[in-house]
């Protein structure tokens, strides 16, 4: 006999990829369409992560372990409301996902995959925003994919946002069992 498939109290969808993917275009829709709570990711980084990034160098391992525990207390302080959450965050490596899984059942990634032209084309015309161009290779590079034993799915960014957020929505209703 099998067991029933459990299903978190909560979920919080993690919009993650590299910058430019689209990740806070779909999160605000996602957030637009669910009606549930919105965290943009980046808004939580550190002082110094944000000026070692706008001064064109890399965030390393040590950089990103202090943001990244700050966003998995974010979420736990959402799962422990009982609040339905989407937030952003780049996630790039497996190793990064488990810290913000650890001890957190409802967390889903949706990983915006994106083709490294349109990427590099999105940044180009992006204005206001502390990441530049020059450091889509790195993070290219540190990016490792959504593995098929974690929970969430790959999602084509090159597609236009209405397509990507059904997608998303499709998938996550599909694997969580959510109502519409």
């Amino acid at each position: 006999m099998t067991s029933p498939v459990s299903i978190p109290a909560t979920t919080t969808i993690v919009v993650m990829g590299v910058s430019g993917a689209g990740k806070t275009s779909a999160a605000q829709e996602i957030t637009r369409q669910l009606g549930w709570a919105y965290i943009e990711g980046d808004d939580l980084h550190p002082a110094a992560n944000v000026a070692k990034m706008a001064a064109g160098t890399p965030l390393d391992d040590e950089d990103r372990w202090p943001w990244l525990r700050e966003i998995a207390a974010v979420i736990g302080e959402h799962e422990a409301a009982g609040t339905d959450l989407v937030i952003t965050c780049s996630a790039l490596k497996r190793s990064y996902r488990e810290l913000l899984r650890e001890g957190h059942p409802s967390v889903w990634f949706a990983h915006v995959d994106v083709a490294r032209e349109v990427l590099a084309e999105r940044l180009a015309q992006r204005t206001g925003h502390f990441m530049p161009p020059s450091l889509l290779d790195s993070q290219l590079a540190t990016l490792e994919r959504l593995g098929e034993d974690e929970p969430g799915d790959v999602i084509d960014g090159n597609a236009p946002l209405a397509e990507t957020v059904a997608q998303v929505l499709g998938d996550l209703r599909e694997e969580r069992q959510l109502q519409s």
